[in-house]
């Protein structure tokens, strides 16, 4: 059973498409509907949303930028996206943050079904089960593997010492090196256990090809994206852009690899069953910097030695200077502290604004999103976003409490967009409505 969240400024239209879900006869177990991108993402904080399906074009945020940062609050979330417009820029944005589809209004109520349909069986779809191929007769099972030459050459590029004064060779086009923008991924697996257990070369072989393979699915939409095997057989990724789409969206292209890099490890958890550590790159401008990018993943790997219970590392967000000093687990702690104060600092002065996102909190202490949110829950055990909420819902209940202020005075004075959007949530944190509260 599945819950569906339906997103669109026209309240008609949310109520249309929540009729259509509620008598289709789909395995749905609730349908919310919201109003507005801001109220959207409280949901998604607050609740289990597993498909989202929203309009683009909506009031201070559209449907790309809810899109984005639900993917950045639970990267699995699946997205079906609706428009009047039908762009080739939106739609193609909306393809690259992995929407599952894109639809044209006035919406066709069967295409609008089978869109829903589709998206909850591949949802429904057995995971992949890497025990019983290891327990069956396949040593003749046969894994397509990538040209074993184009892999050795992508790999000695991640390994070369930069040259920023070499011209690009005659190869780089046939290796798909495009650029000028560059950034690595890599993912390690949790292979210890497997190695030192009864399992053979060829069952481990089995396990790091799914793994490659899932990663090339999540990324099927990302264009000139490089996957790879490492040398060890993990799995390398370059990621690439040209200037325009630098251009365009070179703020958002951080939040993005994180993303991707939560998306990789919640996939190879769930569907393997295996941990596994990613480490995320900057973004650098040129084929000659690849190496270096190389070494920022793998160095960024190394702070799981530092924080066993986080899994995805960005490079900007450590301290490399401390670190080559052989940073102790005081000074981590010392710095990770620090962070937490500055931000419930900056979110007790902050929260009555309007539109407030993580990614400012994150801005305003110079990490990013998902490293402070890790940090913020380890070290207060609530959530940045329920943090946010409770101080909300505190002074909210206060002022109906003690003043004669309006219900749209309050949500306003609290940071909410509408009345009603206040009053849903207000609801779902105390049980009961502002006006029965009042009473």
């Amino acid at each position: 059973m599945y819950n569906i969240l339906v997103v669109d400024d026209e309240p008609l239209i949310c109520k249309g498409l929540a009729g259509l879900l509620t008598s289709s006869g789909l395995a749905i177990d609730g349908i919310t509907t919201a109003y507005s991108g801001q109220e959207a993402l409280d949901y998604i904080r607050m609740g289990d949303i597993d498909l989202l399906v929203t309009d683009i074009q909506m009031g201070e945020m559209n449907g790309i930028e809810l899109m984005q940062q639900a993917k950045i609050v639970k990267p699995w979330v699946q997205t079906i996206i609706i428009s009047a417009h039908e762009t080739f820029q939106y739609a193609q944005r909306a393809l690259q943050l992995g929407a599952k589809d894109y639809l044209i209004k006035p919406l066709n109520s069967e295409q609008f079904l089978d869109s829903v349909r589709s998206v909850l069986l591949k949802m429904d779809r057995p995971a992949p089960q890497v025990e019983p191929l290891l327990m069956a007769d396949n040593e003749h099972f046969r894994m397509e593997e990538p040209p074993s030459e184009r892999i050795e050459r992508l790999n000695e590029r991640l390994s070369m010492e930069p040259d920023p004064s070499a011209a690009a060779g005659p190869d780089e086009s046939e290796l798909g090196l495009v650029g000028p923008y560059f950034a690595v991924i890599k993912m390690k697996l949790g292979l210890a256990e497997e190695r030192s257990a009864s399992f053979s070369s060829h069952d481990i072989n089995l396990i790091q090809y799914a793994a490659l393979n899932i990663a090339k699915e999540l990324l099927e939409q990302e264009p000139h994206t490089l996957v790879f095997y490492s040398p060890e057989r993990d799995v390398n990724i370059i990621l690439q852009w040209s200037e325009q789409e630098m251009e365009e969206n070179a703020s958002g292209k951080i939040h993005h690899l994180e993303m991707i890099g939560r998306s990789l490890h919640h996939h190879v958890e769930l569907h393997l069953k295996r941990s596994c550590t990613v480490g995320i790159s900057q973004i650098l401008r040129g084929r000659e910097f690849l190496s270096v990018l190389s070494r920022q993943a793998d160095k960024a790997m190394l702070w799981s030695e530092q924080l066993h219970d986080f899994h995805v590392f960005y490079y900007g967000d450590f301290n490399w200077h401390n670190y080559a000093q052989e940073t102790s687990q005081e000074v981590l702690s010392s710095q990770s502290n620090r962070i937490v104060e500055n931000t419930r600092q900056y979110i007790d002065e902050h929260y009555r604004q309007k539109g407030l996102t993580i990614h400012d909190v994150a801005k305003n202490n110079h990490v990013s999103p998902n490293y402070l949110s890790y940090l913020f829950k380890k070290y207060t055990g609530s959530s940045l976003w329920e943090y946010v909420v409770k101080l909300r819902m505190e002074e909210s209940r206060a002022l109906i409490l003690n003043t004669d202020l309006r219900r749209y005075e309050i949500a306003e004075r609290v940071g909410y967009e509408s009345p009603e959007h206040f009053s849903k949530i207000f609801k779902k944190y105390y049980g009961v409505s502002p006006s029965e509260l009042k009473k």
